[in-house]
């Protein structure tokens, strides 16, 4: 592996998310037994039954609000001491164009995901919760249109999706990360090979990751900025 994927790759981990959940309020009543007997002439009235307070109903969640709209240039600092490395995952041997791994087993099953890309090293890390779930080598974008650097969000995700701009290339499992149409998605990963600015990982990984996310997942991109993970443990 090029770069510091040797050591452990990209990683990155962010915390905390509120759950949200609603009360239910259960009522009952007795209904009184009629009072008095029935005359020949008039029978006796029921007695009232107690009205019930109004119990309004649980106000909806608010929706998720929607990631604001940033071009290639317009990428967001991230601040290190918020990163936190759990485990990574352990590499046997070369990590080479077209080569991916993904292994969920003993990362817990929710919590946030973030992804990590490093154009020097052409390599991407998926993170949840902290731990590595999965690696990719990756294209990048070429000299002419370079792969943009900073913190995005996901902003829209597209399981068959096709380029606007370029011959109508095929997508899969596409997810933008900018306004002016730079996406993750599948692509046939070969040594030699560039892309108009997008990050390109092999199409199985792709779809993997695809499962994994959702709008508002944040994805970092360096050139060759190391994480601390001195902390984190490597996966058996």
């Amino acid at each position: 592996m090029a770069g510091f994927l040797k050591q452990v790759g990209p990683k990155l981990a962010i915390g905390g998310i509120v759950a949200l959940t609603g009360l239910v309020v259960f009522a009952s009543i007795d209904r009184p037994a009629l009072e008095g007997h029935a005359s020949s002439e008039t029978a006796a009235a029921p007695a009232a039954t107690p009205s019930l307070p109004s119990v309004p109903a649980p106000a909806p969640a608010p929706a998720p609000a929607k990631p604001i709209e940033r071009r290639s240039d317009q990428g967001m600092a991230v601040d290190p001491g918020a990163l936190r490395v759990k485990r990574v995952l352990k590499i046997d041997g070369p990590f080479r164009h077209g080569d991916y791994a993904w292994d969920e087993q003993g990362a817990p099953a929710t919590g946030p995901v973030i992804i990590t890309v490093d154009l020097r090293a052409q390599t991407l890390s998926v993170f949840r919760a902290g731990y590595e779930i999965g690696a990719a080598v990756i294209l990048y974008g070429a000299t002419d249109k370079p792969s943009p650097k900073g913190a995005f969000p996901i902003m829209a995700k597209h399981a068959d999706y096709f380029s606007r701009t370029y011959d109508n290339a095929p997508m899969p499992f596409a997810q933008r990360l900018t306004s002016d149409g730079v996406f993750i998605h599948g692509s046939d990963v070969q040594w030699g090979r560039g892309t108009h600015g997008c990050i390109g990982v092999p199409i199985a990984f792709a779809k993997k990751l695809f499962g994994v996310t959702k709008v508002g997942d944040m994805v970092v991109i360096t050139d060759g900025k190391m994480l601390d993970v001195s902390q984190a443990q490597v996966s058996g």
